[in-house]
């Protein structure tokens, strides 16, 4: 069959509608057809690698393994990367100190990789009676899996997940080793797809010790194959049920479908009282947004908003006139908008084109990307966000700046990302438990460590998670667009509050 143009832009305009997939942010789940343009770049080696077997690669990605050398080239080139920095002591602060300040289109990118404590600071256990014989370690070596969205019908997707992973083994490697071994990365490629991802995870279950930072639209496909290996999973993100029940995964952000904080309802009923009263709800018309936008209907009139237009837009719809003249018709003051943010774009251009101006104009963390703001423009101007993660240009914040330094390093020109930020967390949080674990470290350990954990913010790179109970998190942050940056219009760090449980999507 000849694929025409036409078809291949129908193709790609249903998958653009995983741009919602940041509504896993705000404590929402989505089905495997809401699928993100999250990053547009294709795959970036970054490092020394050692190519997979050819005939697991045709179906599960490039099988790449990284992490061992410490210094990595802008090439790629094992060979003509640069040494990596010196241990830290466990006190460094050699990240940066600066004020923070607004976070523009393009941040300021850090000059030179930070160094700090890859451990967390916290004692490392006896590495008596460490067992060499394990899947994924060797005497020297322990592998991990992350398998990502990178290639498939939108390439590039969840790039940002292998960058923040491979980004941490660089840093840990270069500080320390988990009881005399160094971490090696396997990079496998879920393109998008169930099967892939399950096969995937079948890999990682035969090759690895366990899988750190991935992050796929489709995770249901290999959810039921880590629980059956006992291999632990601690993921960027969960996005789909199957991977919230597996027993064996976890995500270090935490999210139930069925909650709902209250915490940036409260603020825009406090901030904006009337506004709050007169809403549009629009949502693509896709996946699980759907449910989505139920449950945060359901949430938000329960805190007294009021949704006086809530309405579906199909994802083929490239006319968003009649729907922003029913918005004039309903006198409508704040208007949100939940799905991917080149649909956002459409929205804005249209109230536009039609002389209608909100008070407000709010979207979660998906807005919250350089891409926005560039293919946006001056439309982008006063557009509010909420978020649960640091400002990308803090850089008073060390974690972030250890992050972006580190990402610099292993990914040069990459920006920092929302799920490669959590991937990051994902990794970390993995190395310190298995640090604190020491010679008792296997793979049921490691997963009854996971489930204890609580308020993990990843040394304040995010908003509390709790890890182990898999709960959305309560605590958010608004942003604003404005003068050509995001700051930060909400007091204190975050805002915390309880959560709201709607029964809807769970």
């Amino acid at each position: 069959m000849t694929i025409t143009p036409s078809r291949r832009r129908a193709a790609a305009a249903v998958l653009a509608t995983a741009g919602a997939l940041m509504l896993a942010a705000c404590g929402s789940s989505l089905d495997a057809a809401d699928v993100a343009a999250v990053n547009g770049r294709q795959v970036v080696s970054g490092g020394a690698t050692v190519p997979g077997d050819p005939a697991l690669d045709a179906s599960t990605g490039s099988g790449d393994v990284t992490g061992v050398d410490q210094g990595v080239s802008s090439t790629g080139d094992p060979g003509a990367g640069s040494a990596a920095p010196p241990p830290a002591d466990p006190g460094s602060s050699s990240a940066s100190d600066a004020p923070s300040g607004g976070d523009g289109a393009g941040p300021d990118e850090p000059s030179a990789p930070a160094t700090g404590d890859a451990g967390g600071g916290s004692e490392a256990a006896s590495c008596d009676g460490f067992d060499n014989d394990q899947p994924g370690v060797t005497s020297s070596t322990i592998t991990l899996a992350n398998a990502s969205d990178v290639s498939g019908p939108v390439p590039g997707i969840f790039e940002s997940a292998r960058q923040g992973t491979r980004a941490y083994v660089a840093y840990f490697n270069a500080t320390q080793k988990l009881c005399g071994h160094d971490i090696k990365l396997l990079e496998l490629d879920s393109r998008a797809d169930a099967g892939a991802d399950q096969q995937a995870y079948a890999r990682a279950c035969a090759e690895t010790f366990a899988a750190v930072g991935s992050m796929s639209a489709f995770d249901s496909g290999g959810a039921s194959t880590a629980q059956k290996c006992g291999l632990p999973d601690l993921r960027s993100t969960t996005v789909n049920p199957e991977r919230v029940t597996c027993s064996t995964c976890f995500s270090a952000q935490s999210v139930n479908p069925g909650q709902i904080p209250r915490a940036m309802p409260t603020y825009f009923l406090d901030q904006f009282s009337a506004q709050t009263k007169k809403v549009a709800l629009l949502y693509i018309n896709a996946g699980a947004a759907p449910v989505n936008a139920a449950s945060f209907r359901k949430g938000w009139e329960s805190v007294g908003w009021k949704i006086d237009y809530f309405q579906a837009i199909d994802v083929a719809e490239f006319n968003f006139a009649p729907y922003v003249q029913q918005m004039k018709d309903r006198d409508i003051d704040l208007v949100y908008y939940l799905g991917p943010y080149q649909n956002t774009i459409k929205v804005q251009q249209a109230m536009r084109q039609q002389g209608f101006t909100p008070d407000v104009y709010l979207q979660d963390s998906t807005i919250y990307d350089q891409k926005y703001v560039e293919q946006a423009g001056d439309l982008a101007e006063g557009a509010y966000a909420y978020s649960n993660i640091a400002l990308f240009s803090d850089t008073g914040n060390k974690e972030m700046a250890l992050y972006r330094a580190w990402l610099e390093q292993t990914n040069p020109g990459a920006d920092p990302n929302f799920y490669g930020l959590y991937a990051w967390s994902a990794a970390r949080l993995f190395l310190e438990e298995a640090t604190r674990l020491g010679g008792d470290l296997n793979r049921a350990s490691m997963v009854k460590a996971l489930s204890k954990v609580k308020d993990w913010t990843s040394h304040g790179l995010h908003s509390p998670q709790d890890v182990g109970g898999k709960t959305t998190g309560k605590c958010q942050k608004i942003i604003r667009y404005t003068g050509g940056s995001w700051k930060q219009v909400s007091k204190g760090d975050y805002l915390c509050d309880t959560l709201v449980t709607t029964g809807v999507g769970a």
